[in-house]
């Protein structure tokens, strides 16, 4: 009998712990994951060709080759890069709305347009990716100039450890934002990754 086919995952670094967390969970065994920076999201232009990059290097040694990144501020440059290459992506344009669902984020942005969003990795990662990466620890007067229109901060939980919603409300107190946390799990990031590694169509965005 052959051996099962190869797929691979590339995913943000940011989604790296959950995408391996939902591997292990399902015993996809046949699934490897390519992690690419998470600091691309501060270069946004950088995305589209680091992702291509990956699927060149790829081509040829999987069956197929899934996307685990929303449009993430590339606008649109990264679909168009994936249509050439004729890989497809998670529904999205970021995580926090594959993590919340479509309607769910819908409904947390019309509620409050001035909402800073958490994940987990964003919180384990509070100090360096927000604080120390916008200099507010050397400058602290430069925290009004960033999040002077924000009013709330909501902490999107995928597999939180026990101390999270205090580390959250700590983060949000820091900033002077509201707290709001809201359980998600995986969401469809979980179901995207099913359908993939059953080698099912799963939907590319825009539907």
């Amino acid at each position: 009998m052959d051996a099962p086919a190869r797929q691979l995952v590339i995913a943000c670094g940011a989604l790296a712990h959950e995408v391996t967390a939902l591997k292990r969970m399902n015993g996809w065994t046949t699934l490897d994951v390519a992690c690419l920076p998470p600091e691309l999201h501060n270069r946004p232009e950088k995305i589209a060709p680091a992702v291509r990059e990956k699927i060149r290097e790829n081509r040829g040694r999987y069956a197929s080759i899934f996307v685990a990144y929303g449009d993430c501020g590339t606008g649109g440059a990264l679909d168009a890069v994936l249509a050439e290459e004729g890989v497809e992506r998670i529904a999205g344009a970021h995580c926090y709305e594959f993590y919340a669902g479509p309607s769910a984020f819908a409904e947390l942005a019309d509620a409050e347009p001035g909402t800073f969003y958490l994940t987990d990795f964003l919180l384990r990662h509070f100090d360096r990716l927000v604080i120390e990466a916008l200099g507010i620890d050397r400058h602290p007067e430069l925290l009004p100039v960033y999040f002077g229109n924000y009013r709330r901060l909501v902490y999107l939980a995928q597999s939180p450890k026990p101390d999270a919603e205090a580390g959250a409300r700590a983060a949000a107190a820091r900033l002077g934002l509201e707290c709001v946390v809201k359980q998600t799990g995986y969401g469809d990031l979980d179901t995207s990754l099913a359908a993939f590694a059953g080698r099912q169509r799963i939907p590319v965005w825009p539907a």
